[in-house]
């Protein structure tokens, strides 16, 4: 199985509280496994909060819903062993 990379990674970005914000990264092979999305270093679910999706086969979304506060900080994406934060 090839070793999946980052193509395009994060970028950081400045909302308002109560919007939503989406966060794309772009990995190099479709039907990546083992990917993981984190805030401040805790794992995020695909809730009503946090929609995790892949678009294209390619491109991993996160969208955080109605941000407050209290999600002002990092976020990482990971695939293997390759990193991507904002």
């Amino acid at each position: 199985e090839p070793d999946v990379t980052i193509v395009s990674g994060l970028k950081d970005m400045v909302v308002f509280e109560g919007d939503d914000v989406t966060f794309r990264c772009q990995v190099s092979h479709e039907n990546a496994r083992d990917v993981e999305w984190k805030l401040q270093d805790v794992a995020l679910q695909n809730n009503e909060m946090n929609e995790i999706s892949v678009e294209k086969g390619k491109i991993h979304t996160l969208t955080l819903r109605k941000v407050t506060e209290q999600d002002i900080g990092t976020i990482a994406f990971r695939v293997g062993s390759h990193t991507s934060t904002a």
